[in-house]
């Protein structure tokens, strides 16, 4: 069982917290049970599996970022190891100024 987390979708590298996951708490990861070495706060993620660098990191199935440097399993992942990949699509659009339309 990997609870205090949630494995959202089965593409996922990473577990959600659904609460506070304290210190010591043990979690079984996709390749054995890992002990947390530090509090992870409520919907923070930890890793499922080893993510090296520069792979997506996939939460609800689908891309939310990309790891910064390798991020063993088990490990917190947040804004200290990976970096958003979110572009606004209407953002693009506007600077490649196809949506001065909008702005006439």
């Amino acid at each position: 069982m990997t609870a205090p987390f949630l494995h959202l979708h089965p593409n996922d590298n990473v577990l959600v917290a659904r609460s506070l996951a304290p210190e010591g708490a043990e979690v079984v990861l996709e390749n054995g049970t890992f002990t947390l070495t530090h509090a992870i706060p409520l919907a923070h993620k930890i890793a499922f599996r080893d993510i090296a660098m520069g792979d997506r990191i996939l939460k609800y199935g689908m891309p939310i970022g990309i790891a910064t440097k390798d991020i063993p399993a088990g490990a917190h992942v947040h804004i200290h190891n990976i970096r958003s990949a979110y572009t606004a699509t209407y953002a693009l659009d506007d600077a490649n100024g196809l949506n001065q339309e909008a702005t006439k």
